[in-house]
């Protein structure tokens, strides 16, 4: 078989045909593999004529189509089965040649995997790509890992695939090993944290203002022509705005209140706790969907007291939903925060060199979490790379300042009418947590110290201290010396 494939595609469910789709729209010819070959057949037989396609039957025809050095997409389900393909595929391949994993793989296992290609000579590129099936086919937001010289050879390609915002591709070199599976991760997280401030706003604007499915579709319409403006907003008003047709009921009041996961949001916060990185909001809204799962417990509490509950009148429902509209914005900027935070944390962990303004260009087109506001964040990372928190740049820092009010309103009332806003409370807390000159913290300390011996440092000279608390008139000693 003539090596006549610039890019091979292996697992073509519905990722991975998409991918491929887009390779060939893109002028590219495409080798394609499947485990099962009639998938192969299928894709050829439906959309061949949406450019060229060599559909391969066996691992080493599939090889054998690519041009040197090889690039080969394997867009397969994460953990045993790309290890397998890997397996595969690895000893066919020669130095100089690449495996790109799309697959939303743990980070971690990319770093393995990375490794031991590297040792091959075979270079691994781990990357994130988002945007669903119709991103994938369309032009996704596209995170790359690997190394530097990969991507010279890979880049380009990935960049023309990749969705486009004012000429630019939303594609970039990560970093190297797992950076882009990290990065696509965290990605994911404040997409759970983004979702769930959603659904909280949501939740509001039906039990306080009694606003219809309808009349609240109406209201993040109006939102989405505002700084509220991104995909999920716009998506939002759409879910709201559709009658179930065998019921002729609001769509979202015949969808069981039980969300699920695929696991991404998981991994982000338990890596977010080695790193020792604070994504409280992120947090909370993995654990609110694992709570709105968990029936047994919901029907036990179920019969238990609530809030009070007071009807409001059309113009205090006016009032009310602009303070949501003040909410929803401090808390998604404390969200996405928390996740460019994590990513500058992992960055230092592992020894990336991640542009976090470089970041948040990619997130402007193709991806889930793509919003307006994006391009401040790019501009607030680019004029400073030293950034801290996107609240030390003066217009967030302004904007926050003047949710106060509004904010924390909200937040009573959810108290007060016994509504949940896990999300919305937690990314207040947060704020309240760091710009509090003082903190409860010291008599934690204390506590340790005195149930563990786990020392202290004191706030007026330095080193580490232990009280020795059974003894009598408690004397400290300094540990450090």
């Amino acid at each position: 078989m003539d090596a006549s494939a610039q890019i091979g595609v292996t697992g073509l469910a519905v990722m991975g045909r998409n991918l491929a789709r887009n390779f060939a729209r893109n002028g590219y010819t495409v080798a394609l593999h499947n485990r099962t070959a009639a998938r192969t057949r299928a894709l050829v037989e439906e959309f061949g004529r949406e450019g060229s396609f060599v559909p391969c039957e066996s691992a080493e025809e599939f090889v054998a189509a690519l041009e040197r050095p090889r690039r080969l997409m394997i867009m397969v389900k994460a953990g045993d089965a790309t290890d397998a393909v890997i397996d595969e595929f690895a000893p066919l391949l020669e130095p100089g040649d690449m495996i790109i994993d799309g697959g939303n793989a743990h980070f971690a296992d990319t770093r393995r995997r990375e490794k031991a290609l590297r040792e091959r000579g075979i270079h691994f590129v781990g990357t994130g790509v988002s945007g669903g099936e119709e991103g994938a086919l369309h032009g996704p937001s596209i995170m790359p890992g690997g190394s530097t010289e990969s991507y010279t050879v890979l880049g380009p390609m990935l960049e023309k695939i990749s969705a486009h915002v004012e000429g630019e591709p939303c594609c970039t070199h990560i970093g190297t090993d797992g950076a882009g599976h990290f990065v696509k991760m965290v990605h994911n997280g404040i997409e759970y944290a983004d979702m769930q401030l959603i659904a909280e706003a949501y939740h509001l604007l039906r039990d306080v203002a009694d606003y219809t499915p309808a009349e609240i579709a109406e209201i993040f319409r109006r939102w989405n022509k505002g700084r509220l403006n991104s995909y999920l907003i716009e998506i939002t008003a759409e879910v709201l705005a559709h009658t179930d047709p065998a019921t002729d009921a609001p769509f979202v009041d015949i969808v069981r209140d039980a969300a699920e996961q695929k696991g991404t949001g998981r991994w982000t916060v338990q890596t977010a706790l080695d790193l020792g990185s604070p994504v409280t909001a992120i947090a909370q809204a993995t654990f609110a969907r694992v709570a709105s799962s968990r029936s047994e417990l919901r029907a036990a509490y179920r019969p238990l007291p609530g809030g009070t509950a007071q009807e409001l009148h059309r113009h205090e429902a006016e009032r009310f939903t602009e303070q949501v509209e003040q909410a929803l914005y401090a808390s998604k900027v404390i969200a996405y925060d928390q996740g460019w935070t994590m990513i500058r944390d992992g960055a230092a962990e592992y020894g990336w060199d991640i542009d976090l303004g470089e970041v948040a260009k990619i997130w402007r087109g193709g991806c889930i979490i793509r919003a307006a506001f994006l391009d401040r964040i790019r501009a607030a990372h680019a004029a400073n790379r030293d950034l801290v928190s996107l609240l030390a740049e003066d217009r967030f820092a302004a904007e926050v300042a003047d949710a106060q009010v509004p904010w924390r309103e909200v937040v009573a009332i959810a108290a007060h009418r016994g509504i949940p806003v896990p999300a919305f409370s937690a990314s207040l807390a947060f704020y309240d947590t760091l710009r509090s000159q003082h903190l409860p913290a010291a008599l934690i300390q204390g506590l340790r110290d005195f149930f563990g011996a786990h020392t202290y440092h004191r706030t007026d000279r330095d080193g580490s201290y232990h009280t020795h608390w059974a003894e009598s008139g408690r004397p400290e000693s300094r540990t450090d010396i």
